[in-house]
């Protein structure tokens, strides 16, 4: 009897199971027969549910009449009640980086762009201008966040922490227009624009140079003059031999851990380039040891790309190497954990994957709707 009333049992949840199945594939099927919304609509109605959905109030400037934000913050509000998530300091900065995309038509990754990936590539001063950074509206070192290509959306890979200031002088420019600015400060009479002078400009430059797929040859003379800040994606393989290498000197150790990557070198003519560079590099940094801060050693490792004796070393070493040596070397550092980061490979479709390219960083125009 117990058999037979599991069976029975059974039989009825296979039943029900069976219902559940074909509702489902009925909504399905009404998923992807429904009309394409415009995007900014369905972005804006995720935008106000998560703000309900955190206990947050967005912007009034969004709350006007018939805003999609409005609409679905007030369906959020009605579903979660008082069962919201905790919103902290990242969480909030979050929610307004994607009001200030979504007022601007622009495209956000929503899948790796996270409130703790805002904690991650925070920053305590900026890279471009060495501030330290504030959150005081309307401060020109208040913390901001900077898409570097400024043809792609917001997505992991394409920010950095910047300063107000900084943010606002970058504005459009490239890794070219930057270039070719802070050459024509160093000649004069002008010396400044847009509140930087020629050395911030070139920081700028080389920042926007990390996500500029550019031949070997010309990212080989490329001077450090900024270190890429953390989980900024880099296009160029030796760059990222470059930063790798650079970053050693931070810490005890370095002579150590630079005489491994000098062994995973390829014959003696490559390895004793690399070993002049070296010799350039830290007599440089060496003089900075005095220095306890964090952000001190860095600046002073940045400033000593600025030698060019440094430069030329440098450039003679890595013109030897492909950009499939140079990737494969930071990949076997990482391996070695001769690295003071940690290095993650994207490949070249993932690298750039929510970018928005294709729409030069816009949203698209319509989404087809997803039901829940």
């Amino acid at each position: 009897m117990a058999q037979i009333a599991n069976t029975s049992a059974s039989a009825v949840t296979t039943q029900a199971a069976a219902a559940s199945k074909q509702q489902d594939l009925a909504f399905e099927a009404q998923a992807a027969t429904a009309l394409p919304l415009p995007a900014h609509l369905v972005h804006g109605q995720t935008l106000g549910w998560d703000y309900a959905h955190h206990g947050l109030t967005p912007p009034v400037a969004l709350l006007y009449a018939n805003s999609p934000v409005r609409q679905g913050w007030l369906a959020g509000a009605a579903t979660f009640g008082q069962r919201t998530l905790p919103a902290n300091a990242h969480t909030r900065r979050y929610l307004a980086l994607r009001s200030h995309a979504w007022t601007r038509g622009r495209s956000f990754e929503l899948v790796q762009l996270t409130p703790n990936f805002l904690q991650q590539i925070d920053a305590d001063f900026c890279p471009i201008l060495r501030l330290r950074l504030n959150d005081q509206p309307g401060s020109e070192q208040q913390r901001s966040i900077d898409r570097v290509r400024d043809d792609a959306g917001y997505a992991a890979g394409n920010l950095v922490t910047l300063s107000r200031s900084a943010n606002q002088a970058k504005a459009a420019h490239n890794w070219a227009s930057a270039t070719a600015l802070a050459h024509s400060l160093q000649q004069g009479p002008i010396h400044s624009t847009a509140g930087l002078n020629a050395e911030q400009w070139t920081r700028v430059a080389t920042l926007c140079s990390f996500v500029t797929a550019l031949p070997h040859e010309e990212a080989a003379r490329i001077p450090l003059h900024v270190l890429p800040p953390n989980r900024l994606r880099l296009f160029n393989p030796i760059q990222a031999l470059q930063a790798l290498v650079t970053r050693q000197l931070a810490t005890p150790g370095w002579s150590q851990r630079l005489a491994r990557i000098e062994a995973l070198l390829p014959g003696d003519k490559l390895r004793g380039d690399f070993n002049r560079f070296v010799l350039a590099l830290a007599p440089r940094v060496l003089a900075a040891q005095h220095l306890n801060r964090e952000e001190e050693i860095r600046w002073a490792l940045e400033d000593a790309w600025t030698d060019p004796l440094l430069q030329r070393r440098w450039t003679l070493f890595a013109l030897q190497l492909s950009p499939s040596q140079a990737e494969a070397l930071v990949q076997r550092a990482a391996a070695k954990k001769l690295s003071a980061q940690q290095v993650h490979s994207h490949c070249k479709d993932s690298a750039t994957e929510g970018w928005g390219l294709e729409q030069q960083g816009f949203c698209t125009a319509a989404i087809r709707p997803q039901l829940h």
